[in-house]
């Protein structure tokens, strides 16, 4: 019988040369962490890590003490190159599994075509502006950004958490059990009263993202795992405030203004516990860019304010590309989100790998 590991090494020595979704593969090594994980919890399970520093970080680390076996790097933009590209890997540009001329979105580029390829399973990331949400929503996939602070992050100036791309939101239950001490299912109690802003009061949604997201917040709601309520969400564009605070130098009008976000969510979340939106305004772009749009206009309010939040496949825009769905809970709640996302993806399945492009 062929192990989980040779298993997974084989989809991406199968998959990979056309979707450049890993820099590195861990063959040997791999295999023969396999045979000495498979008295541990995860026995073995395969999982790919997100950019050169991905074998050291906590997350990694946790799940490899847990034993789950990295096989392998996944591609994440290059040095020196504007945070519009989206990842570089062994054997070239990495390409968006559902069509190859569209950008999987980043930078946990790599990560989520991996999953999104049927690869592996689950592979880690990190969020900084969206960095998990929009590469999951654009492959189709899951994806959880945690809640600032709940786990170790290089990022000092707090805005970047660690997180996860898997194939589905109970999948994604295997990172934060073994990655978060003393986590605790909560399995949802239906319907979760939640509210759905199409923009949050700011952003610019483009027709056919609005019209996926909005039909997958109509079934959510007639099958009963959400009640719909009103209650409004305006927050002010966080564009300026988030690029000050990664740039280190805060004036007093940036953190006023995102003093006024963080009381318009807070405002929000003592009424409603759940807040959807669309993960991106905009389907995934070509590898030239997104030209003047931000794709990261509905995610980064919730990188300045510290709230967890999820992207589940919502459906597919008329050119094919999946879209996903945010789900946006208060901080710490993180086990009630991913509760919450289970739920969901009873309605919303998970599209399953696609046909590898040519």
């Amino acid at each position: 019988m062929t192990s989980a590991v040779a298993a997974a090494l084989a989809r991406i020595g199968e998959r990979d040369p056309v979707l450049h979704a890993f820099t590195e593969v861990r063959h040997e090594e791999a295999l023969a962490e396999e045979h000495a994980a498979r008295g541990l919890p995860l026995a073995g399970l395969p999982f790919a890590v997100k950019g050169p520093a991905g074998l050291r970080s906590y997350a990694a680390r946790s799940l490899v003490a847990a034993g789950a076996v990295p096989v392998g790097t996944t591609s994440v933009p290059g040095p020196g190159t504007p945070w519009q590209t989206w990842g570089q890997g062994a054997h070239g540009r990495t390409v968006n599994p559902w069509r190859a001329d569209r950008t999987p979105g980043g930078s946990s580029a790599g990560s989520a075509v991996a999953v999104a390829a049927g690869m592996v399973e689950l592979a880690t990331g990190s969020d900084g502006a969206g960095s998990v949400r929009i590469p999951a929503a654009w492959c189709g996939v899951f994806g959880l950004r945690t809640t600032a602070g709940l786990l170790p992050s290089p990022d000092r100036t707090g805005l970047a958490s660690p997180g996860v791309l898997a194939s589905s939101a109970a999948r994604a239950e295997t990172y934060l059990r073994h990655v978060l001490d003393g986590y605790a299912p909560r399995p949802a109690r239906l319907p979760v009263p939640a509210a759905y802003s199409p923009d949050l009061g700011f952003a610019s949604v483009e027709p056919e993202v609005a019209r996926v997201t909005r039909a997958a917040v109509e079934r959510l709601a007639a099958a009963g795992v959400i009640r719909l309520v009103q209650s409004p969400v305006t927050l002010p564009d966080p564009a300026d405030a988030w690029t000050a605070v990664r740039g280190g130098s805060p004036a007093p009008a940036t953190r006023a203004l995102r003093a006024a976000g963080d009381r318009a969510l807070d405002a929000f979340f003592s009424r409603t516990p759940l807040l959807l939106t669309p993960v991106t305004p905009n389907p995934p772009h070509g590898h030239e860019g997104p030209g003047n749009v931000y794709s990261t206009a509905l995610t980064w309010a919730f990188n300045l304010s510290g709230h967890p939040a999820a992207s589940v496949p919502a459906g597919f825009t008329p050119d094919g590309c999946p879209a996903g769905l945010q789900l946006v809970t208060d901080r710490g709640t993180d086990a009630e989100l991913l509760g919450i996302a289970c739920a969901v993806e009873r309605v919303l399945p998970p599209p399953g790998p696609p046909r590898p492009p040519g």
